[in-house]
């Protein structure tokens, strides 16, 4: 069994979150192996649709993008219907034309902030890229060059912004860790947090 097909069973499993959707969010910092991963649970779970928030993100809008989301995605999903994503082109600074998202019984968004606190009603799981901020966008920094050096500087000073004022990390279900060979899974803050309720209940 490959790593991610028993995790990619249980977020099968999981009740509806945004209408007929098991809308599950890939967030952590940028650089920090989201991308990857996402596409490899969409493969364990069969060809799941992948919303990238690069493609909802602008230069003017790093963080402020959640009305554009909930109008293009989160309503057309709730109704069952096929959303249309107009994704942003980096280079060119402008939108493209229109990409459907249709509604399949899990699709994923990913992205820093998809586990932010405007998105969490509508999330079945919330997961968590556990790479430290700084070696994160070290490797942001690598991957896309020097050209992109005076983008990232900006983008750090906005990403620790956000997170100050809208965590993720506390509130995902799991942690998801790159290994050597593969991804482990620990329980997130929320588990834990629902573990010791259920602990405390009992006691």
């Amino acid at each position: 069994m490959d790593d991610l097909d028993r995790p990619a069973a249980a977020l099968r499993a999981l009740p509806p979150s945004c209408g007929p959707v098991r809308l599950v969010a890939v967030d952590g910092h940028a650089g920090s192996g989201k991308s990857t991963f996402a596409g490899r649970l969409a493969v364990a779970l069969g060809g799941a649709p992948v919303l990238h928030l690069d493609d909802i993100a602008t230069h003017e809008e790093l963080f402020s993008w959640t009305d554009r989301l909930r109008a293009e995605v989160l309503e057309p999903l709730t109704r069952g219907e096929v959303a249309r994503v107009h994704p942003y082109d980096w280079n060119l600074r402008r939108f493209g034309p229109p990409r459907p998202l249709p509604p399949a019984p899990v699709v994923l968004i990913e992205g820093v902030g998809a586990g932010r606190r405007a998105l969490r009603p509508y999330l079945a799981r919330l997961l968590w890229m556990e790479r430290g901020a700084e070696e994160s966008w070290e490797r942001g920094r690598h991957r896309d060059g020097p050209a992109q050096y005076a983008f990232w500087d900006g983008w750090t000073a906005a990403e620790k912004e956000h997170f100050a004022a809208d965590p993720s990390r506390p509130f995902a279900h799991a942690l998801v860790r790159e290994c050597a060979v593969g991804y482990e899974w620990l329980p997130g803050p929320a588990a834990t947090a629902v573990a010791n309720q259920t602990v405390t209940e009992r006691d």
